[in-house]
């Protein structure tokens, strides 16, 4: 189980996580660079061999040159597998981040520190790692448990607003699979998305347990797993078409969308229910429609999605909310209508 401290100020609490260790390679932006060479120093003071690693930003960062560059300097630097890895910054660098660790001497720590929204509440939660090639996206990767993710909320007070908004597509994907009271919440007026509120507070800890928990019963996706990609196999289809320069959450909300019109269009949802998607997650200012001159691409793209069995295209949708479930083998006919729902 992923071991998650949420709380503020938290970075001067790293080194406790780092028992035994005598090298520390910190990963980072370089939108982080001053804060991750005063985390250097801070550890250094406190009797470690800390280097920086200033990695490209998002999904640049995901290529397997970065990763080479990072074993590199972990290799001249003498690494050895009692020593560890600290990914600083957005999931993008989570991902990174917990990939070398995973494949560096084939293990060693990780410590990984989200400072948005979406690294807190997805990617550094649950163990996945991974990188992207040009024929998709997290298509390389491992499942490699950090040993410790610090969710420091203060890191949010300098998140630009669009990007914390993105991140409130994973939190709405909680509230659809599991949880109502997120969706209440968010239904409920502004303190959902202020991050200095108690409500905020309160989403963020529902959504890292369900995150936890599903990731516990199912280390390795073979069953329930599945669920938390609710949106993801037509939005990580969208972040390819656009090149990885589409929001995460952008891209995923859109998703939803379609998974809602495809459970309705499957006699599963109502229709309530897919205007509830609508009205929740264009009420955050995410996108709910997409361009409509690009299925093809994004057909081909899902049919390499690793939910696929066989060749046959597997959807997570909601046979109501907090009820997901999975939609094996759509009709292309299916398919096609359910994203004329969702185009310009």
């Amino acid at each position: 189980m992923t071991h998650a401290v949420i709380g503020r100020g938290l970075l001067d609490d790293v080194s406790m996580a780092l028992d035994g260790v005598k090298k520390v390679l910190i990963l980072h932006p370089q939108a982080l660079a001053v804060s991750a060479e005063t985390l250097r120093e801070n550890l250094v003071q406190k009797g470690f061999e800390a280097l920086l690693a200033e990695v490209p930003n998002g999904e640049d960062a995901k290529r397997i040159e970065v990763a080479a560059f990072c074993w590199g300097i972990m290799g001249t630097s003498d690494f050895h597998r009692n020593d560890a890895v600290i990914g600083f910054g957005g999931g993008a660098t989570t991902d990174l981040a917990g990939f070398v660790a995973s494949t560096w001497l084939r293990g060693v720590r990780s410590i990984l520190i989200p400072t948005t929204l979406l690294g807190m509440v997805d990617a550094a939660i649950g163990g996945k790692t991974g990188i992207n090639t040009s024929e998709g996206k997290n298509l390389v990767g491992s499942f490699y448990l950090p040993h410790k993710v610090f969710v420091d909320l203060d890191a949010l007070e300098t998140l630009p607003k669009n990007e914390l908004l993105a991140g409130m597509a994973e939190v709405a994907k909680y509230g659809f699979i599991e949880d109502p009271w997120i969706l209440e919440a968010i239904e409920s007026g502004s303190e959902a998305t202020d991050h200095t509120s108690e409500t905020f507070a309160e989403i963020i800890r529902r959504s890292i347990s369900i995150k936890e928990r599903i990731t516990t019963a199912d280390f390795k996706e073979a069953g329930q797993r599945e669920f938390l990609n609710y949106g993801h196999t037509l939005g990580h289809a969208i972040e390819l078409a656009e090149r990885f320069k589409w929001r995460h959450g952008a891209a995923i909300s859109i998703g939803m969308v379609f998974a809602a019109e495809l459970a309705m269009l499957s006699g599963k949802l109502s229709e309530k229910d897919v205007e509830r998607h609508r009205s929740i997650l264009g009420g955050l200012g995410l996108p709910l429609i997409y361009r409509s001159d690009r299925w093809e691409m994004l057909l081909a793209t899902m049919q390499r999605d690793k939910k696929s069995r066989g060749g046959s295209l597997r959807f997570v949708v909601l046979d109501g909310i907090g009820r997901p479930g999975i939609l094996n083998a759509p009709t292309p006919e299916l398919l096609f209508t359910a994203f004329q729902a969702i185009v310009e």
